[in-house]
């Protein structure tokens, strides 16, 4: 496809962020940034002519591949997103910018997983995909992470995302048989010439811990488990004016995004009440601080069971002194400085499976049926796999 230049004006027509408005000074400072750390990196003054010419021509600029592995690591120090102690200078990062098409995008998200995982020992991994440009735009995954579980009406499983998983079902998926608290969410990857597809992620592919606890023998037949990588899969890397739509991410877990957030909260698992009525803990009134005291519980078997497990993770009391490190050392945001940023409707996608992004609008102000939306999901996904 012949790439087309785009005016500021005409730019908000086509439906998608191409590259961020004022793109040139926003470039220039970008490279700027990366000769001002990368002393061999050649003469800035004939690599910036290159890139103004560049914009000129097609509206936007291609980053080299050393410029894209810089951006990928500074915007993952310096967004606050992945504090844990990474040793971001090592960071790897895979460029795949070529891949459009949602099938490949899929099968190299996989891969991600599988080399992120690298036998329990969590390896810190970004992973890019073709950016936006004027008059073709980049994919997107619309998954919160690339491994998810599934949440059902009746209450089983992962409660955030059941209108999520009501959507997939809308959409063709089909959950086991027989349903689980850990039932693996499809990966949905979203391109503007193939509409949203679904993909079945391997379960091989899936390391997850089961949970026991140190103390409590009762704890590990209570069947809970987690996955060992977060992924994060719905943000935008935006790097000097370019944005690159579907460019996943993963640290390693903090214990209290397992224990606390997932597990003990009543809006995902809800399973702090459980645990404290077989500590035989009063819950009449939430006074009696039972909810903490099964919270502390859930939290030790998670890091109990990820050590034992040869599996890395931290606690928050060291992410906290990392968050304190973060703080005093971070840069002041500008456009011209990478970073991963959370868009509205990747939100919205992660959780109810709406707004497609290439799709007709929805109007939302006002409330969508969500069987309605699931239909017409369902139906636009027959279309685009026919």
């Amino acid at each position: 496809m012949p790439r087309v230049a785009v005016t500021r004006e005409a730019a908000p027509a086509l439906g998608f962020r191409s590259v961020t408005p004022d793109v040139l000074p926003v470039a220039e400072e970008f490279v700027r940034m990366f000769h001002a750390a990368h002393s061999d990196a050649g003469s800035l003054s004939a690599r910036i002519a290159h890139v103004r010419a560049e914009i000129a021509e097609t509206g936007t600029y291609r980053h080299t591949t050393d410029e894209l592995a810089y951006g990928a690591r500074i915007a993952l120090r310096d967004s606050g997103w992945c504090t844990s102690g990474v040793p971001w200078r090592r960071l790897k990062v895979r460029d795949l910018r070529g891949y459009r098409n949602a099938a490949a995008v899929a099968g190299e998200c996989v891969e991600h997983l599988r080399l992120a995982t690298n036998g329990g020992e969590i390896r810190p991994l970004v992973t890019v995909f073709a950016p936006d440009a004027p008059g073709s735009p980049g994919p997107v995954i619309w998954n919160e992470q690339l491994i998810r579980y599934a949440g059902y009406a009746d209450g089983t499983g992962d409660r955030r995302y059941a209108q999520f998983t009501e959507t997939m079902q809308g959409m063709g998926w089909r959950p086991p048989a027989r349903r689980s608290r850990f039932d693996l969410l499809p990966l949905v990857v979203e391109t503007q010439h193939e509409g949203p597809r679904l993909f079945t992620l391997p379960p091989e592919i899936v390391h997850e811990v089961p949970l026991e606890h140190p103390d409590l023998p009762w704890f590990g037949e209570m069947g809970l488990r987690w996955h060992a990588v977060p992924v994060i899969s719905n943000m935008r890397l935006s790097i000097g004016g370019v944005n690159y739509p579907a460019a996943p991410f993963n640290s390693w877990f903090v214990g209290a995004e397992i224990g606390t957030r997932s597990l003990a909260e009543e809006g995902a698992y809800g399973v702090a009440r459980e645990v404290a009525e077989a500590l035989g803990l009063d819950t009449s009134s939430e006074r009696t601080l039972w909810r903490d005291f099964a919270t502390v519980h859930l939290n030790a078997a998670v890091l109990h069971s990820f050590d034992k497990a040869a599996v890395t993770i931290t606690d928050h009391h060291a992410e906290a002194l990392h968050r304190l490190a973060w703080l005093r050392s971070r840069q002041r945001p500008s456009p011209a400085r990478p970073a991963f940023r959370l868009d509205t409707a990747a939100a919205a996608r992660a959780r109810t499976g709406a707004p497609a992004r290439f799709t007709a609008a929805v109007d939302e102000t006002r409330p969508q049926p969500t069987s309605r939306l699931a239909e017409l999901l369902r139906q636009q996904h027959a279309l685009t796999s026919a």
